[in-house]
């Protein structure tokens, strides 16, 4: 048996539902570091903040899980869960773009907390953004498809101007990446196979503004 046949097959999850399975696996680490050990769908479904129907759901992909009176069991969710976001293992992380935004990402935390470590960076003058004292490695951004070859990287953060942005997420699918985290404030083109989730902080705090009166 090959390696390719020893992997367990993805579950087909719509992608709501795993934005969804990620908050559920937040609060039941909450849980447990607070020492509980089983929790029910009722109180699991108001910490995440949707509906016990919809907990319900999301937790039946997975199949018959928990106990009917008793809750589901924490540990064991959690390790559902995991399984099922692939975070088993630290999942390597690069960071296309290290200037005032990047290199604040770069110190954040807590990225490893959630199973995912940003293994270097990438810009375009990279003396300069290694004059931030980073602890992360930068490098010149002529070596990213080498680096993305050679360390089997499937994930990026992109904090690249708009002008640069295409033609970096062109190097970077070329390249294998799978999964794009944007924080550049424009709609990429990308392969149906290739998922980009876009973080426009303009955007977000135009929302808030509506409400605030």
């Amino acid at each position: 048996m090959d390696e390719e046949s020893e992997k367990p097959e993805r579950l087909d999850i719509p992608k709501k539902a795993i934005y969804r399975l990620s908050i559920y696996h937040r609060c039941l680490q909450k849980l447990k570091d607070n020492g509980q050990d089983t929790v029910s769908s009722t109180t699991l479904a108001k910490a995440a903040g949707v509906k016990p129907a919809q907990l319900r759901r999301d937790i039946g992909y997975f199949g018959q899980f928990g106990t009917r009176g008793l809750g589901y069991p924490v540990d064991g969710l959690i390790a559902t869960i995991r399984e099922a976001l692939g975070r088993e293992h630290l999942q390597p992380v690069i960071l296309v773009g290290a200037g005032n935004l990047g290199s604040a990402l770069l110190r954040y935390h807590g990225f490893q907390k959630e199973g995912f470590e940003v293994i270097a960076a990438f810009d375009a003058r990279p003396d300069e953004a290694r004059a931030r004292t980073l602890n992360i490695p930068v490098h010149d951004v002529t070596e990213l498809e080498n680096f993305i070859f050679n360390n089997d990287v499937k994930l990026a953060i992109l904090c690249v101007p708009i002008g640069f942005a295409q033609e970096v997420v062109n190097r970077l699918v070329a390249s294998g990446i799978q999964g794009i985290l944007n924080f550049s404030p424009i709609m990429l083109e990308v392969p149906a196979d290739v998922t980009v989730n876009n973080v426009d902080l303009a955007l977000e705090l135009e929302h808030l503004g509506y409400f605030i009166r």
